[in-house]
């Protein structure tokens, strides 16, 4: 029992000693993994108790007792440990390599590209700075030189229309596009040299196209430059008509318009015709003339398709384009009238008069030819008067509106012609307007000043018109007439 123990406790010093010696090899380096340092621990050798009489297990040998024999046993043991340890190492270090080259790459890859489209961008960036400056170096050496200019010599007549409210430059803007100037600089400088462009109305011109700016501002500013402007006398008719007096003729709108159309002198000169005018209002196409639909029935009824635009072209003064066709101009004119008639308040009328507003412009043209401006307002009584009590209404002015020859009075003969408009030969107003009213008489055929009045007659060579409602003193005060050379006695006014 006592040499059991006595070998145990020399087994025990022996392994504390390698135990020892074993960490001082870690401390030199010699090996990477410290935990084999204890897989051969084995420090529990408290032999087992055996009874003298139970056979003694053979003790195993004592290692070597040299230092040198056990680190290199030691060594040996842990070799394959530590190859199998380091190997899984070793196997994933290349894949951890190879993954961080490839993230490498790739992050150098994309820098790469930004630094190409940093490039890029500002290349184009700056090509379009370099561009920048040519242009704005271009514009300043050109504002030291004078604007282009034509030279001359000018070509063709061409329209340039100046709109109400026009400035300098946007005449110069409307010149430029026609090719009447060779740049808006140049005309602006023209236009400021020369103090007539102040004058300027509204209107067309014909202005020769290529023409030096001087030249094209001086054309503007004059008088023979100016086309397409129309005026429009109050009770003027469409077609011409001659004085039973004089024998002079009173030219019709259409001659008015054929004269403002033209374009040019001498042999070169284009003019709408009379006759074309004429064909055109003709037309069964209604709409192309610029007939607004308040008018559109009394239009279709008319029974003389040359007459049907009476009335429809207002008193006053147009600008139209005469470069266009006679339907087109015709066209411009209608439609201007119309909407100048409807600003009046046409279209709400007839509460008091029960007209419609073609019936109160038809109305409106007899007061036109009938009565004098202060006058206007008890004539248009006496109309829807008689028309209240079916009366006829008598009025020379729609005997005299298809005679070639006119005058105040007319003849028994002429009152007896039965046609759309002789009011002494059928009741109610005429078909169409007899005469291009103006605003005043349109206005004042909407609101009828009050009164019972059914008959009048101017008396003398002033004007003086005399209303009543009583038929006997009518008679009286057309003698009265008479007496005053304002009326013949072998005529007669009628009963008016």
């Amino acid at each position: 029992m006592t040499d059991r123990w006595a070998r145990a406790e020399e087994l025990f010093r022996q392994r504390e000693a390698d135990r020892r010696y074993r960490r001082d090899d870690r401390a030199w380096g010699e090996h990477d993994d410290g935990d084999d340092y204890y897989d051969d621990d084995d420090t529990t050798v408290i032999p087992r108790y055996v009874d003298d009489e139970e056979e003694e297990p053979p003790t195993p040998a004592p290692p070597a007792p040299r230092r040198g024999g056990q680190r290199a046993s030691a060594t040996r043991e842990q070799a394959p440990r530590r190859a199998k340890r380091v190997q899984p190492e070793r196997s994933e270090r290349p894949g951890k390599r190879g993954k961080r080259s490839r993230v490498a790459s790739r992050k150098a890859a994309e820098r790469k590209r930004r630094r190409r489209t940093i490039w890029i961008v500002g290349g184009v960036f700056a090509l379009m700075f370099a561009g920048a400056v040519v242009f704005a170096g271009m514009k300043l050496v050109a504002s030291f030189g004078p604007p282009e200019d034509f030279a001359g010599p000018p070509g063709p007549l061409v329209i340039v229309q100046v709109h109400d409210g026009d400035t300098s430059t946007q005449i110069a803007a409307t010149m430029h596009d026609k090719g009447v100037v060779a740049s808006t600089g140049a005309f602006i400088e023209a236009a400021v040299r020369n103090s007539n462009m102040n004058s300027v109305q509204p209107g067309f011109y014909a202005i020769a196209s290529r023409s030096p700016a001087a030249q094209a501002v001086a054309a503007l500013v004059g008088k023979d430059s100016r086309v397409g402007n129309l005026v429009v006398s109050e009770g003027r008719l469409l077609h011409d008509q001659h004085d039973m007096s004089t024998g002079g003729r009173y030219d019709g709108i259409y001659r008015k318009i054929a004269e403002a159309s033209c374009i040019g002198t001498g042999a070169n000169q284009k003019c709408v015709t009379y006759e074309q005018l004429d064909a055109a209002g003709a037309s069964l196409d209604l709409a192309s003339l610029g007939v607004p639909a308040w008018a559109m029935q009394g239009v279709k009824d008319c029974p003389d398709r040359a007459r049907q635009l009476e009335g429809l072209i207002a008193a006053g003064t147009w600008d139209f384009d005469p470069s266009g066709t006679p339907e087109q101009i015709l066209r411009q004119l209608v439609s201007a009238s119309a909407k100048s008639y409807e600003s009046t308040g046409l279209l709400q009328s007839g509460a008091d008069t029960k007209l419609t507003p073609y019936e109160t412009l038809v109305a409106a043209s007899l007061v036109e030819r009938e009565a004098k401006p202060q006058d206007m307002g008890k004539v248009a009584r006496v109309i829807v008067n008689r028309l209240r009590v079916d009366q006829m209404l008598q009025f020379d002015s729609t005997v005299n509106y298809t005679l070639d020859r006119t005058e105040v009075a007319t003849t028994d003969a002429d009152r007896a012609q039965e046609t759309a408009w002789n009011t002494y030969a059928m009741q109610g107003l005429p078909k169409t307007p007899i005469a291009a009213p103006s605003l005043n008489a349109l206005r004042a055929m909407e609101n009828p000043e009050a009164g019972p009045w059914l008959y009048f007659v101017t008396v003398d060579k002033q004007g003086t018109t005399l209303f009543t409602d009583d038929y006997q003193e009518h008679l009286r005060l057309i003698a009265r007439a008479q007496r005053s050379g304002i009326l013949d006695s072998s005529k007669d006014s009628g009963g008016r």
